[in-house]
């Protein structure tokens, strides 16, 4: 756990106490007032009320339209299921930049709605939940269509047999086992739109505000340090206190029914009911994910002169965006990729570390430390950001100026994913195999080597291509210390978007498009080398 802790207390504790600290000390002397005075504002009182009650209605729609497919994917057998499973679950590796980018393409001006019908939805909260829901519809689908498709049906037709009804026998058998999954997923869903920022910023405007948002704008914008360690305060006790009852439902979920091999409880669909069923959720996935995404690479290749790559090859310089960048847009492809694959082995060192002693330690001390690792997901990551820019500027962590600054932001972002994935399989090793292998002579980094890696190989290259993806995709850290003459992919968007003008708006279309192939094409490779779906579905 040394390393771990160590990486943990120096790249996000100290960045995040430091700011806190500016914020609510004054000469020295800690000024717990503020909180009150900055909570009790007007204008702060309507930032969280949007917070709560736009996480909450996001999440509910985002039940209503991916219960159904969870149910789909779980006892449906049809042509097609495997891909179509990664394709539901690309939108939730997708940065938050390229979510917004792709609904202003179908939702804004000049989009998809505004030419086939004069209607626009970009800076209305409708755009901002859509967005919501098409990014964590898999969270749903995956999470509870995991768990639903290893639950043994022949439980609820024991019931039917007893004189139940269908819906009876569901309602008093499945619902229970599955309702600790459920409120998982509810509990995910509402933690990330909650969080919520590069969707908000995007499509929201200036008039919706996450706290997120307004941290960033206390910041950035108005160097209101004060306001912005109080928003962070409120975020960090919200987020922790989701990741609490989560903890809860997770342990409960462990203890559910007598679970089965997926492949024995799916079957091709009977009866024109389950057909309209299956019909109605492939509508949905392809209105609600695969639409966004086609207007998205049609709009990157709309130039002025007809479809082509017209926006494409404006990449190649930086004078095209009109002194936007200090460098073509097109070097932030390259480095995203650089920074992103430095990220992913960071990752996977200090994850890799901390699931293994996950595994083979237990108690209270350990759960708190589970905890921890969990807390980047949540806490503010502009906060994170602009830490890192006042702590790490002095010797012997003098990084500000160095290019592993952006690496080690967004390594804290996949160190969870790494550790989600890993810990499964890795508590699945038989102990005894280790004990066998030191009885024999082995050293316990051979016995790691010997034991340990040929079974947990599959799980870490998938935990390696999911810190790749959200590494990638890192933005609300990353705006504060990428460097201008080395921007990431997510941050050379948001500054075309920021940008009036045709050619900026299609530049950016283009690079969404890019880095929305490059994450999508990682998705993919992940669900073929994915490990036994016994292990977790998500």
């Amino acid at each position: 756990m040394a390393v771990p802790v160590a990486f943990f207390a120096v790249f996000f504790a100290y960045p995040v106490t430091a700011i806190v600290g500016r914020g609510l000390q004054v000469q020295g002397a800690w000024q717990l007032g503020r909180i009150g005075d900055v909570v009790g504002r007007p204008d702060i009182l309507d930032v969280l009320w949007f917070t709560l009650w736009q996480a909450l209605a996001s999440t509910a729609l985002t039940l209503l339209l991916a219960l159904p497919g969870a149910y789909v994917f779980a006892r449906f057998d049809f042509p097609g299921k495997q891909f179509l499973r990664a394709v539901v679950t690309v939108p939730f590796v997708l940065p938050t930049v390229v979510v917004g980018t792709a609904f202003l393409a179908m939702l804004g001006r000049g989009g998809l709605l505004d030419e086939l019908w004069g209607v626009r939805l970009d800076t209305t909260v409708w755009a901002i939940l859509l967005a919501h829901v098409f990014f964590n519809y898999a969270v749903v689908v995956r999470t509870v269509g995991g768990l639903w498709s290893q639950l043994d049906p022949r439980q609820e037709e024991a019931a039917r047999v007893l004189g139940a009804g269908r819906f009876a026998a569901w309602r008093r058998v499945t619902l229970p086992a599955l309702t600790p999954a459920v409120a998982a997923a509810a509990l995910m869903v509402f933690l990330f739109t909650f969080t919520s920022f590069g969707v908000v910023k995007i499509l929201g405007g200036p008039a919706y505000s996450t706290l997120e948002v307004e941290i960033y704008r206390q910041t950035a914008d108005r160097l209101d340090l004060s306001t912005a360690a109080v928003l962070t305060l409120v975020q960090f006790a919200a987020v922790g206190a989701i990741l609490a009852v989560h903890a809860w439902t997770v342990r409960r979920r462990e203890s559910a029914l007598r679970l089965v091999d997926p492949a024995h409880t799916s079957r091709r669909p009977r009866g024109a009911g389950q057909w309209a069923l299956l019909a109605a959720v492939l509508a949905t996935v392809v209105l609600l994910i695969l639409t966004p995404l086609g207007v998205l690479i049609e709009r990157s290749l709309d130039g002025p002169g007809g479809y082509g790559f017209a926006f494409y090859e404006a990449l190649r310089s930086a004078e095209a965006s009109g002194g936007t960048f200090l460098v073509p847009p097109l070097e932030s492809v390259v480095n995203s990729l650089q920074y992103a694959l430095a990220a992913t082995a960071v990752a996977l060192l200090v994850g890799g570390l901390a699931a293994a002693a996950l595994t083979r330690k237990a108690g209270r001390l350990v759960r708190g430390f589970d905890a921890l690792l969990m807390l980047p997901l949540g806490v503010s990551a502009v906060t994170v950001g602009f830490g890192f820019l006042i702590t790490l500027d002095e010797p012997p962590l003098d990084l500000r100026t160095t290019w592993i600054l952006v690496p080690l932001a967004q390594a804290l972002v996949g160190v969870p994913f790494v550790v989600r994935t890993m810990l499964p399989v890795l508590r699945a090793v038989d102990a005894r195999l280790r004990e066998t292998a030191a009885v024999l002579g082995a050293s316990p980094l051979r016995a790691w080597r010997e034991v340990d890696l040929p079974l947990v190989r599959r799980a870490l290259l998938v935990a390696a291509g999911f810190a790749f993806a959200v590494s990638l995709g890192e933005f609300g850290a990353t705006v504060f210390i990428a460097r201008p003459d080395n921007p990431t992919l997510p941050v050379a968007v948001a500054r075309l978007l920021g940008r009036p003008g045709e050619l900026n708006y299609g530049q950016a279309m283009a690079l969404s498009t890019i880095l929305m192939l490059v994450c999508a094409v990682a998705l993919l490779l992940l669900e073929r080398i994915r490990p036994d779906r016994s292990a977790g579905e998500f």
